[in-house]
């Protein structure tokens, strides 16, 4: 029972009620890239991806040539300004999301979601690995109609590799982007040199890969 009650998506009506302020002080200091996480150097464009547990996503996307920031934080849920625990406690509905700002003419929309297909496996529905819940779901929370289109696109893609590979659906949901919401200081860039230089958070890549 508690196994399910983590894997059920909780409804609006249900949700904790949350705050009217962000729990991460404006602003905050990107450790790698030195400017504040909240923000969006010029010419960038943003992609919200949930890809299980945030800490080595994030790590993932700011070693990623192109990449301009990013910033850990909570999505696709009804409370707003969580905490890490509500969001844990399947209270919310958030997933776990890395905010990443990119920059288009070094990296595309659709590589980035190459590396996102690549390095987890979305087939697992609210869990990745031993990480189960409905904040380690897997989604694409999309910013534009044009990203909807290429995020469709690369998910089919994907599916006919997963497919061809052995593994069932892809669960991941497409869905227009709401509104971001920053998660705590400890949790920005949390496999930093400067934070945690001997943290660990694994990536549950399958080995299964295309060129969409």
């Amino acid at each position: 029972m508690f196994l399910s009650q983590k894997t059920a998506l909780i409804d609006q009506a249900s949700a904790l009620p949350g705050r009217d302020r962000t729990v991460l002080e404006n602003p905050t200091f990107h450790e790698i890239f030195g400017i504040p996480v909240q923000s969006t150097p010029a010419g960038s464009e943003v992609a919200y991806l949930a890809l299980g547990c945030f800490w080595g996503a994030e790590k993932l996307f700011w070693q990623t040539p192109g990449v301009t920031n990013s910033a850990a934080g909570y999505q696709g849920g009804y409370t707003p300004n969580p905490t890490y625990e509500e969001v844990c406690s399947g209270g919310t509905g958030h997933a776990e999301v890395v905010r990443v700002a990119y920059d288009p003419n070094k990296i595309s929309y659709a590589d980035l979601l190459k590396i996102f297909f690549e390095n987890h496996d979305p087939t697992q529905g609210m869990r990745q690995g031993n990480d189960v819940g409905t904040q380690y779901r897997s989604a694409i929370y999309t910013a534009t109609e044009e990203q909807a289109e290429v995020a469709a696109r690369v998910l089919a893609e994907f599916q006919a590799a997963f497919s061809a590979a052995g593994y069932g659906k892809i669960t991941t949901a497409v869905v227009p982007a709401g509104e971001f919401f920053f998660a705590e200081d400890y949790h920005q860039q949390y496999l930093s040199e400067g934070k945690n230089p001997n943290g660990y958070c694994p990536i549950h890549a399958t080995g299964v890969t295309c060129n969409p």
